[in-house]
């Protein structure tokens, strides 16, 4: 990683939390060992990952997307490997654009390996908070297939959701049944999830409802997973014999993380909406020969 790129943030959406990196002209090279490094909670900054603020323009995975968005998030997990989208991250890298003064209330886009995110902030409260953030993340696909999760000696039917990254949902009668999170569950079969696959453990809360608990694939267990939470709605919406599409109208459950609170939206059109904060919590400059080390 070049060490002429030093300034950092540190923000969370949730408590899933992030080092940002704002490298607009796209200069920095950013290594598996860097974002490892970046992301340890004893030696490092910590985090759930690192986040890359690129032009499209200037990111050779984001350039057909520069017509429509100016800002690409560039996404690493905390293992250093690519991740395709993350939903708090999202929300944290429009804060970001916002605290720079890149962008301003109301619309913006936002370009990732998923494609191009809408997202919308809104109006500071009378308190002066910065107001939520909703994004729209795309529309849920519900691969066919059965799929089992499994830790210890126990089983549960899970539903293969991908939101732009997969996802396995499966709902348990207690939160501690997820047991150590920091370990992957047990997923099959395997060519369900070829490149591994985020486990949402979820519990009913009320009506429209729920409590979930995530392991996130390369980052072990997190205090809330965007992506996550938004296949947790889908998935516990067909559960409960709900179909925007065939009722003509919205479904928004309430999704509880260890982290917070996210309010998940599904559209007729299939379309997912995400609203929930994001915080920038402190910046500053890394020390260039520490990071040059990695």
């Amino acid at each position: 990683m070049s060490t002429a790129q030093t300034a950092f943030l540190k923000g969370h959406g949730t408590e899933n939390d992030f080092v940002i990196l704002p490298d607009h002209d796209g200069l920095t090279e950013l290594s598996p060992a860097a974002v490892v490094r970046l992301c340890d909670r004893r030696a490092g900054i910590g985090g759930d990952g690192v986040i890359r603020v690129v032009r499209s323009a200037a990111h050779p995975e984001a350039r057909a997307m520069a017509g429509e968005a100016e800002w690409f998030m560039d996404y690493r997990n905390s293992d250093g490997s690519v991740a395709e989208m993350c939903g708090n991250g999202v929300r944290v890298f429009a804060r970001y654009l916002q605290r720079a003064g890149l962008a301003g209330e109301g619309d913006l886009a936002v370009a990732t390996r998923a494609g191009v995110r809408r997202v919308h902030i809104a109006k500071a409260g009378p308190d002066g908070r910065p107001g939520d953030i909703t994004v729209a993340m795309g529309r849920a696909a519900l691969p066919e297939g059965e799929v089992t999760v499994s830790v210890g000696e126990r089983s549960w039917p899970a539903r293969n959701v991908n939101m732009g990254n997969p996802h396995a949902v499966l709902f348990v009668d207690d939160l501690a049944d997820a047991g150590d999170l920091y370990t992957a569950p047990a997923v099959a079969p395997a060519s369900a999830y070829p490149d591994g696959a985020n486990v949402e453990f979820v519990v009913d809360r009320g009506p429209r409802h729920v409590a979930m608990r995530v392991h996130e694939r390369g980052s072990g267990e997190t205090r809330s997973c965007g992506t996550g939470t938004c296949a947790v709605a889908v998935a516990t919406a067909r559960r409960d014999g709900l179909d925007p599409a065939v009722a003509g109208h919205p479904v928004t459950y309430t999704v509880d993380v260890p982290g917070g609170r996210l309010v998940i939206t599904e559209l007729p059109d299939g379309t997912v909406e995400m609203t929930g904060p994001a915080v920038i919590v402190a910046e500053g400059h890394l020390d260039a020969s520490w990071l040059a080390a990695s």
